[in-house]
């Protein structure tokens, strides 16, 4: 940076992709060597921009994260962990699922090497050598890791780890056994963590976190006397934040923050004063370096709108010629397609690179069989406003409808062109993986066996739901547990070569497998024999849990229809000291009550139709059509009343 302007030091020709960019250098000299990952190479720059290393790595797969610290070199593909150190491969590790990144704890302050993986299904895997040492389950699935202070922290082994559903932690590595610290939740419902820094930008002398997110927040959190992390500063960028550093970069002697985002815009949060107070009758006085900036900035913005008229007009004969061939530009998207575990709704988040978006059309398509037509459950277009580079939309799914949601993305350029995006919505949509379940819990068991192989079990199981490597895992047999995130009820799923064994607190799960699996080995002319043991227990725990969330609708319902009644008399009255405590609540939180019913009737529409398909399930594995009595049930719905409902269920 020269004068408050960014100067280009060198550049490369362009090639592939950059997955990662990491400084490094010999131990416990200044990190000033620049090393890249593109495609399955390593090169090194000196910051002058020589090329000293050219590293070809052999990786039958693209590398996606990077680590480098003194001469060890340690990289991961999508499964594959790979550490070199000197150019030469030491070790090797196959991971179960996803790799997202992978750091290795400071060499010069800890006695062995010690990497780590953040894994997909909610662990982290600490290795030694090219075995795992020991597994940490964390909240959520991790999408990036980072040394505590830079360093390590005190002891050397803190790693802050930020996950794909927007929690940040802190946990120490020991030789023996992982040590939770700290853990910030994600209230305020924001987008994941993409990366974290640790840099004093307070002025306190103690380093701060710096945290980017994929929705364009930027925090700064600080570590108070109990070592919990406050945050004392956020600001919402546009665009996702791909990157973040501390550091003293515009200015001397006033610290700045420097993010990168999606589309390649680097900007700077400095902690300069940039308002000046004047009093009544002084004079703004604008210093030579300002009014430089600002004429260098008019200067820039002239040129480029002249760029701007001679590209339009170099377009517009090229566009008469008669030699002229159309072609569509390329545009790059980046988009997530991610269940919320807060609401049960997926988000699916869409951003294009260096282009506006025009519309956005979505179709949602049902898996259909031969003798089904393909309708469509949704069709909708979004008509963008000006300058809108990022999307976000949310989606409800109802467990047991599946099929694909395509999404059509057209730009704001010419010659009009789209790209097409389609995302699988899975039979058992609403399930989440975890790490344990509660096996007291009243189970239904459906048994698969048939001549099948481990392959073709696992690739059933990909099909029905989310969250499972496409990669069968390495053993005989596999076991998987999972949670639905609207009622709570788990799945456990444990198969091999030949059989597979579900259970489920809900009869509902168990029906939705028993159907999807049935047709899916159909198509593929494999035998099922199918076996299930339901447990009618189950029924009334499954309705003990649906019972909290929808007394709450319904009380909610009843709450927003007494607002206008309290309103009038709080008018007529001027106060409201004379209503009881419960009317006072009501008043206070209206705006909030009335904007959480906006919600309601899907969040009711839901619940009754999990209540029925529940009923309908019930009977059907007795063989039993109940179809007829559904609207009396509705009835009993819309005057609940819990011991009512579970007597219908009974008596039925």
């Amino acid at each position: 940076m020269k004068k408050g302007e960014a100067v280009a030091v060198f550049k490369t020709l362009p090639g592939q992709k950059i997955a990662r960019l990491e400084l490094g250098g010999v131990l416990n000299t200044p990190q000033e060597k620049i090393f890249i990952a593109a495609g399955s190479e390593i090169r090194g720059f000196t910051k002058r921009g020589k090329q000293f290393l050219s590293f070809e790595t052999n990786l039958t797969e693209s590398i996606k994260a990077m680590h480098i610290s003194g001469s060890d070199l340690f990289l991961s593909a999508s499964y594959i962990y790979n550490h070199y150190c000197d150019c030469k491969d030491q070790h090797y590790y196959l991971s179960e699922d996803k790799i997202n990144d992978v750091i290795c704890l400071p060499v010069e302050r800890v006695p062995q090497i010690t990497p780590i993986l953040a894994c997909q299904d909610r662990v982290l895997r600490v290795l030694q050598g090219s075995d795992v040492m020991y597994e940490i389950e964390v909240p959520g699935p991790p999408a990036v890791l980072a040394l505590h202070n830079g360093n390590g922290g005190n002891s050397g082994e803190d790693l802050l780890f930020g996950t794909a559903d927007g929690k940040l932690g802190l946990i120490q590595i020991t030789t023996s056994k992982p040590v939770h610290k700290w853990e910030v939740g994600n209230e305020r419902k924001r987008e994941g963590i993409l990366c974290i820094d640790s840099f004093h930008i307070m002025g306190d002398g103690v380093k701060d976190l710096l945290v980017g997110r994929d929705d364009g927040m930027v925090e700064v959190y600080s570590l108070d006397n109990t070592e919990e992390p406050v945050l004392r500063f956020d600001l919402a960028l546009s665009e996702s934040v791909t990157s973040i550093q501390g550091g003293c970069v515009g200015k001397d002697g006033y610290d700045e923050i420097v993010v990168s985002t999606y589309s390649g815009w680097v900007t700077g949060l400095t902690t300069e004063p940039v308002h000046k107070e004047i009093g009544p009758g002084e004079e703004l006085k604008i210093n030579q370096e300002m009014q430089s900036k600002i004429s260098s900035l008019r200067n820039e913005l002239e040129h480029l709108q002249y760029k701007v008229l001679q590209e339009r007009e170099n377009y517009q004969q090229s566009s008469q010629s008669s030699k002229a061939k159309s072609a569509a530009p390329p545009f790059s998207i980046n988009d997530k397609f991610t269940l919320n575990k807060d609401d049960a709704s997926y988000s699916l988040i869409l951003e294009i690179c260096l282009m506006w978006i025009r519309t956005l059309q979505l179709s949602a398509s049902a898996a259909a069989t031969p003798t089904e037509s393909n309708d469509n459950f949704l069709l909708a277009t979004y008509r963008c406003q000006a300058n809108t580079t990022r999307l976000e939309l949310k989606i409800l799914s109802i467990e047991g409808q599946y099929g694909t949601l395509q999404a059509y993305v057209t730009p704001r350029i010419q010659p009009k062109t789209c790209q097409v995006r389609q995302y699988h919505i899975r039979p058992l949509s609403l399930h989440q993986r975890t790490h344990c379940i509660d096996h007291s819990r009243p189970m239904n068991t459906l048994t698969l066996t048939g001549q099948f192989s481990f392959a073709e079990v696992h690739s059933w199981v990909v099909f029905c739901l989310p969250e499972v490597p496409e990669k069968p895992p390495a053993g005989e047999c596999v076991t998987f547990h999972f949670q639905n995130t609207f009622l709570d009820t788990q799945l456990e799923s444990v198969y091999r070569k030949g059989e597979g064994v579900f259970k489920s607190d809900n009869i509902s799960t168990i029906s939705i497998l028993k159907d999807v699996l049935s047709k899916e080995a159909t198509k593929r002319k494999i035998n099922l024999n199918i076996s299930y043991e339901i447990n009618e227990v189950s029924v009334r725990h499954t309705l003990m849990l649906i019972h909290p969330k929808l007394e709450y609708q319904l009380l909610l319902a009843k709450k927003v229809q007494l607002i206008d009644a309290l309103k009038e008399l709080q008018v007529h009255e001027g106060n409201t000291n004379f209503l009881i405590p419960e009317y006072r609540c009501i008043l206070e939180e209206a705006d909030h009550l009335q904007e959480e019913y906006k919600k309601q009737p899907a969040h009711l529409e839901r619940l009754y139709g999990m209540i029925t398909d529940l009923f309908i399930d019930k009977f059907k594995f007795k063989g039993t059509n109940v179809k007829t009595k559904v609207p009396l049930l509705l009835q009993i719905l819309d005057s609940y009343d819990q011991n009512a409902l579970i007597a219908f269920f009974d008596a039925a």
